[in-house]
């Protein structure tokens, strides 16, 4: 189980549905929510995340703005990051991956969706954090 998750989402009903989701599945029980992206960087220094799930259209900055901001951060540079996004495009793809995201999941997803990527992100990163 993850401590911390913080979601960035400007839609607090999407914000609400990967909560639900992620606590329900016994992910975590530790949820921190951003509703934009510079709520999100005024919280990342006080807290350490786990895993970080980012839109990209936010009102303020865009989110591969902050996926870029989390990889420079000293505290955070390793933090598995989720694009949750209804951009779906190749280049828009290769552009967040290339910016550090770990994947993307384009909206809508399902929460059997949402687990999925979660699970593979973590198992990824735990097998290449491995000795």
């Amino acid at each position: 189980m993850l401590e911390r998750v913080l979601i960035v989402e400007d839609s607090s009903a999407m914000r609400a549905f990967v909560r639900a989701t992620l606590e329900a599945q016994g992910i975590t029980k530790h949820v921190t929510e951003a509703a934009s992206g510079f709520e999100a960087l005024r919280l990342l220094p006080r807290d350490r995340f786990d895993l970080a799930l980012v839109d990209i259209n936010m009102p303020d900055i865009h989110g591969l703005e902050v996926i870029k901001l989390i990889r420079a951060s000293p505290q955070h540079h390793q933090v598995p990051v989720v694009v949750i996004s209804s951009e779906a495009s190749a280049r828009d793809r290769e552009r967040g991956i290339a910016l550090g995201a770990d994947t993307w999941l384009a909206k809508p997803f399902t929460p059997e969706q949402l687990v999925e990527t979660v699970r593979r992100v973590l198992a990824r990163r735990s097998s290449s954090e491995a000795p």
